[in-house]
């Protein structure tokens, strides 16, 4: 690796294994970017840091391909044998000179300059990128423009470069992998597409849908239309995790049956009908997992689950036969993998024992004399190229949807610290001296506007609701903006006021961009205060 981009990543907060080899290849000479709104740990590490405005990821990335394409620096042959819409593209990106992208960006021309050429000129390069680029209404259009820019420059498909969307949790790659998508079948095969449905009505002798189901958000849509009236939660506490979270719990509370399954009473697991224990995945299961790298790896249970919890497997088949399909008998995780491999043409060659022996292999892998793929999109560079090519996007810079106003002049952007993680369920139950990301952290100057000094006790509003949080001053931070976690739900209900705004591709919530107020919490102001905020803020 010659270069590398962190955009919208904190991974040294985030992911700081996967931080440790982008360390390592600092140290032995790669070039660094950092692209987020805040001076973050990661950007410390980086040559450069890009504060670019809360939202404006994709002019960004038109702006620094508009200057690869004026300096000459695309790939041509890459371009020629492996895309599609490039003149298309050109001409979309033209009004994105580096005068007007810094103008939309906050980032100094320069800056936008210096990324670009040395994105472009390096022998090898990737672009790794988390929430801070997903969380948003146009979150699929960022990760597209950024795939432009690997596509301009080839940096794809072949050792040392590449684009890395760095996973939030263990497995989250194996869930999508196993269907856990409302449009997708095991191995991203299509509900949609007759072939498919037919193959796996055959294998489960049973019949298929033929539409797209619901994503989450979609799922609580339908709630408060009361179209969905039962939900079944496994290993997810959308009760502390929603946007808008008020909304959230009000549409759970209203379902005729909750079940919850779980390995911890989470506060969805309080509100369920039913919990169900569930065994700890990484320890007390037999399984698959599959990374970041799309490596399918084997778990072993070390340890029996505790009391009356169970492995999953165990849970789910028992329901089966609870409704009335009693022709599951009782698989064990190697049973359940060798039907998978079946069905899913990209899982085929993957053998519960080339698992066991080889320690992991990467998908696709279709047949057992397969090695396994380390490059999914390697395919891009054969010559001449078979199957089907990159198309570049054309996409829109679009501001954030919670409008920043004389009201609520402040942006909100969560984030996630090193010592927490996501709801607190599992790092916040203990006692500790190490709990950062629990305070509102806002820039000195914002802080003398408003009066507040550190640790002082604040109201929190947003056009969502209202929270009252502790003030936290970060000498580094850009004026106007302000962020935390929402790891600390008993503390700070952060997620009472984060952004109802989602994407309309994908569903995820623009937590990265809400607009709100601070307000001091003067003695005389207590009473109405505390109206505002209301009971369990």
């Amino acid at each position: 690796m010659d270069a590398v981009v962190m955009w919208g990543t904190n991974a040294r907060n985030a992911h700081p294994i996967f931080f440790h080899h982008v360390i390592k290849g600092i140290d032995n000479g790669a070039r660094s970017w950092t692209i987020d709104p805040r001076r973050t740990s990661t950007a410390k590490f980086t040559d450069s840091w890009l504060g670019l405005n809360v939202g404006t990821d994709i002019g960004l990335a038109n702006g620094v391909a508009r200057e690869i394409i004026a300096a000459g620096l695309t790939d041509d042959e890459f371009i020629r044998n492996a895309t599609t819409g490039y003149e298309e593209f050109v001409a979309f990106v033209e009004p994105w000179t580096l005068e007007h992208t810094a103008e939309v960006t906050g980032v100094p021309a320069e800056a936008i300059r210096d990324l670009a050429h040395g994105y472009a000129t390096a022998p090898t390069a990737q672009i790794c990128w988390t929430l801070g680029i997903t969380e948003h209404h146009t979150g699929v259009d960022n990760v597209q423009s950024l795939c432009n820019l690997a596509l301009l420059t080839g940096h794809v498909g072949r050792w040392g470069s590449g684009l890395v969307p760095l996973r939030g949790q263990n497995n989250v790659q194996g869930g999508g992998d196993m269907g856990a998508l409302p449009n997708k079948l095991t191995g991203f095969q299509d509900v949609e597409d007759d072939e498919v449905r037919a193959k796996f009505e055959a294998a489960w002798d049973c019949e298929i849908p033929p539409k797209n189901g619901w994503n989450l958000t979609q799922m609580f849509e339908a709630m408060e239309r009361d179209e969905l009236k039962a939900v079944y939660v496994i290993g997810e506490n959308p009760a502390d995790s929603e946007a808008d979270v008020k909304h959230a719990r009000a549409m759970l509370e209203k379902l005729d049956m909750l079940v919850v399954q779980d390995v911890f009473m989470t506060r969805t697991a309080k509100m369920a009908d039913v919990v169900l224990p569930a065994a700890l995945g990484w320890a007390e299961s037999d399984g698959t997992a599959t990374n970041s790298e799309r490596r399918v790896q084997r778990m072993r249970a070390a340890v029996p689950p505790p009391g009356q919890a169970r492995q999953e497997i165990g849970i789910i088949n028992d329901l089966a036969a609870l409704m009335g399909d009693d022709a599951w008998g009782n698989p064990t995780a190697e049973e359940f993998w060798e039907e998978l491999r079946t069905v899913s043409p990209m899982h085929g060659g993957m053998s519960w024992e080339r698992l066991e022996a080889e320690g992991g292999i990467q998908w696709p892998c279709p047949t057992e004399d397969h090695p396994g793929s380390p490059f999914l999109h390697g395919r891009l560079w054969e010559r001449p190229v078979q199957g089907r090519r990159a198309p570049f996007s054309c996409v829109e810079d679009r501001p954030p949807l919670d409008v920043l106003s004389e009201e609520f002049p402040l942006r909100l952007t969560t984030v996630r610290a090193l010592d927490s993680y996501n709801t607190g369920v599992q790092t916040s139950g203990y006692s500790s001296p190490i709990r950062s990301g629990e305070a509102l952290q806002v820039s000195v100057v914002d802080a003398a506007a408003l009066g507040v000094v550190a640790g002082e006790r604040v109201l929190v509003s947003s056009r969502r609701g209202a929270i009252r949080m502790t003030i936290g001053i970060e000498l580094e931070l850009a004026v106007g903006l302000c962020h935390t976690t929402f790891h600390f739900p008993e503390l700070a209900d952060v997620n009472q006021i984060t952004s109802d705004a989602v994407d309309p591709k994908s569903g995820t919530a623009e937590f990265k961009a809400a607009a709100i107020r601070i307000d001091r919490l003067d003695e005389d102001d207590r009473a109405e205060l505390d109206e505002r905020v209301g009971a369990g803020a």
